[in-house]
């Protein structure tokens, strides 16, 4: 089993940044795939951004490209997504997952964490 604990969410004004952290803790070895997705009310769950085990490898959804960044800490069991240039439709839930496998997609992430909300007020 793998936990994963999302932290740093809140409210912000547009223009702004916040940076959110997941942390990740259990049978953690075997994870290779990190990502960020975020889900507004009444829309679906959608895809902001994943990272390799080595974080090389990054991908963005194009609404984020320039303005967030996904990075990790494999020392500490931790990643984060660095938000810049915030606006009121990056409100939504974010939540952390932990795929085994390369996770370009949502159903091949083996663990979701709880989300952490943020709110951006213009």
């Amino acid at each position: 089993q793998v936990q994963l604990v999302e932290s740093g969410g809140g409210s912000a004004q547009a223009g702004g940044s916040l940076r959110l952290s997941c942390a990740a803790s259990g049978s953690i070895s075997s994870i290779n795939t990190m990502g960020w997705y975020r889900q507004a009310p009444g829309k679906q769950r959608d895809f902001v951004a994943r990272i390799t085990q080595s974080g090389r490898s990054t991908y963005y959804a194009d609404f984020v490209k320039g303005r967030f960044t996904i990075s990790r800490d494999n020392a500490k069991n931790t990643v984060y997504l660095q938000m810049i240039s915030l606006k009121p439709e990056d409100t939504a839930v974010y939540y952390c997952a932990a795929s085994f496998g390369l996770g370009y997609d949502a159903r091949l992430y083996d663990y979701w964490g709880q989300g952490t909300q943020v709110t951006v007020s213009s």
